[in-house]
């Protein structure tokens, strides 16, 4: 089983939905999604829980975590979220930088963009990797 971390700043945006939309579609026997922060902010953003929840997956009880270098030793491919510098690097990890636009704040019709933007990605990497699930 393959382990992506999908880490961020703050762990509120980003990569919260990147994190629950990968464990959402992915088949739990091929691959896992964890999620975390080099600066974990106190609680998901609300206007992420929003757009979230308009999908079905519930963030309300989810807490950003601390990227510590024991999370990171646990994963199999690193996802940044488009934070420039402030991005983890994971020395020995493979790593892909998603160029998305922080959610903190905008208009939830811009956070759905950038909701839709997250899946679209995450259900080209689950067919790139051929971590689907298999059709019933």
């Amino acid at each position: 089983m393959k382990t992506v971390l999908f880490a961020c700043v703050h762990n509120a945006g980003r990569s919260q939905m990147s994190n629950a939309l990968f464990n959402h579609l992915v088949d739990p026997e091929k691959a896992r999604g964890i999620s975390a922060g080099t600066q974990p902010g106190t609680k998901v953003h609300p206007e992420v829980l929003v757009a979230m929840s308009e999908l079905d997956v519930d963030l309300s009880s989810v807490q950003p975590q601390l990227l510590t270098p024991e999370l990171a030793a646990s994963a199999d491919l690193l996802i940044t979220m488009g934070c420039g510098e402030a991005c983890p690097y994971v020395p020995g990890l493979k790593r892909l930088d998603w160029p998305l636009e922080d959610p903190k704040g905008k208009p939830l019709e811009r956070v759905r963009k950038i909701r839709d933007e997250v899946k679209s990605r995450i259900l080209e990497l689950i067919k790139q990797e051929g971590w689907g699930k298999a059709e019933a």
